[in-house]
């Protein structure tokens, strides 16, 4: 095998170039996340214009289809003491941020030819959401279905999170549907065949009120009753599981160390070709434009790459779940809010579990090859599909990371991205049928955790949609209880 790099920073050879492209990754988004060309030290600016070229020679994309992948700053690696000191005004909100546009993909991209004509099921949405159902589905028979997705696998929230998952939970429900996709999540290799790196290092929940040192003490309790081995610790015993932790002005900690990370790109991979292999057909770069109804049912999606008849639609669209959802004259009560999230240059492995300030939305965890990755939420963000990344971020999560790992001040940070929360009004999902159209299905509102949800809720609602057999969670969570007043608060949401 040849051993002719093309990036430096992460190994990536001239072969492995190839390997992609012979997987179906011909794009340049695509192809830097199956082999992670681009995200080392330079990002990018060494290795990009000879995998362009190389892809250019494969013969892997139309030549105006390859174009350069998003770029993401800091343009060069930056200390987190310096971005700590840039001065940040938390009275106003945010605003902007770079690169400002992300929901539009070149139409070179889209796939040659019209979407099948006719199909069972219609899956708006191919991020883990989609994908899950659509898999759990074609384990019961049901293989006659198009999952739409409007970019590349991985363009959402899927391929933008942190990788956490947890059982730490303020509900019952949540409690047990965590539970079980981490017990799918740790089989996932031997069902699908890929690896996602399941790595049960626990999770660090620190309170800095009392209000937020109660609710924790509340939850595990909750957790213990349902089978969840949460312990509150000193703050002594939180410093030997995390060496170096401050805990600065920490009034209670919880932690569970069956909760862990993986990697959220072959999660998603993982998912896709197991249905590809099923005869499912997952079509990306394919955007949905309206809907045909009639006499209380979708009778047709419309796409930009033609319509598809079918007898059931999925809304498994995340944050632009309301906007699809207003195709079909329908009103969700949902809302997407911008969350960023960074990465370090990688370090010696150090850190076990995920730590989290409950107050204030910080989380960070570090990466199989040492990166410190880490998010922080803002109360102040607006609501809105916005993607570009803020130094107001990058200055706040500097600061709150360096007081509880003062050592850490050296460490530069090379890239930040991203994502967006599908917030409901309650913090919880929005599932089952749409009151006035009945198959068109939801599946939002997961508040930024659809992802570590998406195996268990997969599987029930593939078993529910199948089989008819009643099941609670799809008329507890359904739309109609914010018209009912009927809501299903979750209070331990992060990031």
């Amino acid at each position: 095998m040849s051993k002719a790099l093309v990036c430096s920073c992460e190994d990536v050879t001239v072969e492995d170039i190839r390997h992609a492209v012979a997987k179906g990754f011909r794009d340049v988004e695509s192809v830097k996340r199956f082999t992670g060309f681009g995200t080392g030290v330079c990002q990018g600016k060494s290795c990009l214009s000879a995998v362009a070229a190389l892809l250019a020679r494969e013969k892997a994309q139309k030549p105006e289809g390859i174009v350069p992948f998003t770029p993401r700053p800091p343009l060069y690696p930056t200390e987190l003491s310096l971005l700590a000191s840039y001065p940040v005004d938390e009275s106003k909100p945010p605003v902007g941020g770079v690169p400002q546009e992300l929901d539009t993909f070149p139409a070179t991209l889209r796939p040659e030819g019209s979407v099948p004509t006719r199909a069972r099921v219609v899956i708006v949405g191919g991020g883990v959401l989609g994908l899950a159902l659509a898999y759990n589905l074609s384990l019961r028979g049901e293989t006659d279905v198009v999952v739409l997705e409007r970019g590349y696998l991985c363009a959402g929230a899927s391929g933008r999170n942190g990788g956490g998952v947890r059982m730490q939970w303020g509900t019952a429900a949540n409690i047990q549907l965590a539970k079980r996709s981490i017990e799918l999540m740790g089989r996932f290799a031997r069902d699908l065949g890929i690896n996602v790196w399941l790595r049960q290092g626990g999770y660090l929940f620190m309170a800095k009120t009392k209000a937020v040192a109660e609710r924790l003490e509340r939850s595990a309790a909750l957790h213990n009753k349902h089978g969840v081995p949460t312990r509150m610790l000193t703050l002594d015993e939180a410093r030997d599981v995390v060496p170096g932790l401050s805990l600065e002005g920490a009034q209670a900690v919880s932690y569970n160390p069956e909760d862990g990370v993986i990697f959220p790109w072959p999660f998603l991979w993982g998912y896709a070709n197991a249905c590809r292999k099923a005869g499912i057909k997952v079509e990306t770069y394919t955007r949905v434009t309206g809907f045909e109804l009639s006499d209380g049912l979708v009778r047709k999606g419309k796409t930009d790459r033609g319509d598809i008849s079918c007898d059931t639609v999925v809304l498994a669209s995340g944050a632009w779940s309301p906007e699809v959802a207003r195709l079909a004259g329908v009103s969700l009560p949902n809302e997407p809010h911008r969350h960023e999230i960074l990465s370090t240059e990688p370090l010696k492995p150090f850190l076990g579990p995920l730590v989290s300030v409950l107050d204030s939305g910080l989380y960070f965890s570090q990466s199989m090859r040492g990166e410190i990755v880490g998010g922080m939420g803002d109360a102040l963000e607006p609501a809105g599909l916005n993607m570009g990344s803020t130094l107001r971020f990058v200055s706040r999560f500097a600061r709150a990371l360096t007081e509880q790992l003062p050592n850490l001040g050296h460490v530069k940070v090379l890239r930040q991205w991203a994502g967006c929360y599908d917030v409901t009004p309650d913090n919880s999902p929005i599932l089952g049928r749409t009151p006035g159209l009945e198959n068109l299905l939801q599946l939002s509102g997961f508040v930024g955790h659809g992802f570590m949800m998406a195996p268990a809720v997969a599987e029930r609602m593939a078993q529910w949609m199948t089989t008819g057999a009643s099941d609670e969670l799809f008329t507890r969570f359904n739309l109609r209880r914010f018209q009912e007043g009927k809501l299903e608060r979750e209070d331990m949401i992060i990031g």
